[in-house]
């Protein structure tokens, strides 16, 4: 199967995900963080960097969950913006 190429609008959302991630995470590490969300953290590796900008909704939900975050905050901060 292959994989549609991402819009450059769907870089950037992925983009901003990871940044807001990082901000979230602070001075936690990123393994304390990755085991919080049961995800590994080359995962949360992939994500803050934009190298996996389309992280799976169950994924991004248990990332919020073990930083404090809420899902609207992440949907409105993240919603897709013509670049």
């Amino acid at each position: 199967m292959v994989r549609t190429p991402l819009t450059p609008e769907e870089r950037e959302r992925g983009e901003r995900l990871g940044r807001m991630l990082r901000e979230a995470r602070g001075s936690r590490s990123m393994v304390e963080v990755a085991a919080a969300a049961h995800l590994s953290a080359e995962t949360l590796r992939k994500i803050e960097t934009g190298r996996a900008p389309t992280p799976a909704f169950f994924t991004v939900a248990a990332l919020a969950g073990a930083l404090g975050l809420s899902m609207d905050e992440i949907v409105t901060r993240c919603a897709l913006v013509p670049v």
